[in-house]
């Protein structure tokens, strides 16, 4: 295998990993609705007066990005463990940007261009770079990547029926 074709192939493995990730707890929560959808935040609220997260961030959607990463992990080749942090650190970039966006006051599943998907695909992709045998230009592409895709897939799935809104 050339140098140019593992890059590329470690790069499909990193995008198919936050697909997983990011797409499952919206393909259980089109399955189950709301059941066993316990918000991870157990409807703290903070001084503001808002919630530390919000209702849209379960555990239910925190395990299933785990066990799907960890799948598709164990598919392409990947060491498991490493599928299983990495769908940790999506969700927990996806629960700093719903922080984030909570403090700014922001309702939830609001959109936010940008913090919607950098922090959930770059801290995975930055913090597993080494056993993801990934550049820093790749780790910049694959965010830009995963972007787009998130632009482009997520109309789609709203049309679909799966996503609640079409962002």
């Amino acid at each position: 295998m050339t140098a140019l074709s593992l890059c590329l192939y470690c790069m499909i493995q990193a995008i198919a990993l936050l697909v997983a990730a990011n797409g499952a707890p919206v393909l259980i929560n089109k399955v189950l609705g709301k059941r066993w959808a316990w918000p991870v935040d157990n409807k703290l609220k903070l001084r503001d007066g808002r919630r530390l997260f919000g209702n849209t961030k379960t555990w239910r959607g925190l395990c299933s990005a785990v066990c799907f990463a960890t799948l598709v992990a164990f598919l392409s080749g990947i060491e498991p463990l490493t599928g299983v942090l990495f769908g940790a650190l999506a969700m927990a970039g996806d629960l700093l940007a719903s922080f984030i966006k909570r403090r700014m006051g922001c309702s939830e599943s609001s959109r936010a261009r940008g913090l919607d998907t950098v922090p959930e695909s770059l801290l995975p992709i930055l913090l597993l770079k080494e056993p993801l045998a990934l550049s820093l230009i790749d780790i910049i592409l694959i965010v830009a990547l995963f972007f787009l895709i998130e632009e482009l897939i997520s109309p789609v799935l709203y049309r679909l029926h799966i996503r609640k809104r079409p962002y």
